[in-house]
């Protein structure tokens, strides 16, 4: 895992280092580069879509195993996100963003007012996508899709989880596909203007509990979150 987000964290590096030496150039409402620093809205589902493996042997599996409809849920956040953009022509470029999303995972449904299951996950949702603009003036809409791999580290198990017993969780890095919509709307010919985005994700990490080493339940989750952004822009 430290190697995956290792070659994240210097891919990100590069395409700054690209973007650099032409940041001394003047903007330009039709430049090839565009950078995006956006406020993000992180909406994710993390309901239960499959329970891979349960050791009603420990006390966190057998007290599942007595749950009718057991499910989680994750809480939203807000971060801040950098979006950087290259325009193969007028009308077609590529992206990439950057961003850390933390989040807590609490019970729902058969149990809700359980408290939290998982008390932190960071979550370093690397993605690029090609989108196709509608040149509109200085309204352009656009569309998008392209993969998204979930880093995830830093988990620690919950209060609820502890006191089952649970002393370790652990969720896999995660691959998926992003669809995207979005405007930018350029304030004049100097290449400022204003960015709304949204991003709806499809990806299901696994997460696993130990119990003193062993494996105590696996579940597959439905992360899907919807990714809302607005900020500004600069194009040159």
């Amino acid at each position: 895992m430290k190697t995956m987000l290792s070659a994240a964290l210097g891919a990100t590096l590069a395409t700054t280092a690209l973007v650099a030496p032409t940041a001394a150039h003047a903007g330009s409402a039709d430049g090839k580069w565009q950078v995006k620093v956006l406020g993000t809205a992180v909406l994710p589902n993390g309901k239960i879509d499959e329970i891979k493996s349960i050791n009603t042997a420990t006390t966190l599996g057998s007290t599942l195993a007595a749950v009718t409809n057991p499910d989680v849920k994750a809480n939203d956040n807000v971060v801040p996100t950098l979006a950087v953009e290259y325009f193969f022509t007028p009308n077609v470029s590529v992206e990439t963003i950057c961003c850390f999303t933390g989040h807590h995972v609490e019970g729902d449904k058969g149990l809700a007012g359980a408290g939290r299951i998982v008390d932190h996950v960071l979550i370093l949702p690397a993605t690029v996508t090609a989108k196709a603009h509608l040149p509109l003036g200085a309204i352009k809409p656009y569309v998008g899709a392209g993969p998204a791999l979930f880093f995830v580290f830093g988990e620690k198990p919950g209060d609820t989880a502890k006191a089952l017993g649970i002393d370790k969780v652990r969720m896999s890095n995660s691959f998926g596909v992003a669809l995207q919509g979005g405007v930018d709307i350029a304030l004049g010919d100097k290449g400022f203007g204003l960015s709304l985005d949204a991003k709806k994700y499809f990806i299901k990490p696994t997460a696993k509990f130990y119990d003193n080493g062993t494996l105590a339940l696996e579940t597959k989750h439905k992360l899907d979150p919807w990714v809302l952004s607005a900020g500004v822009s600069y194009r040159f």
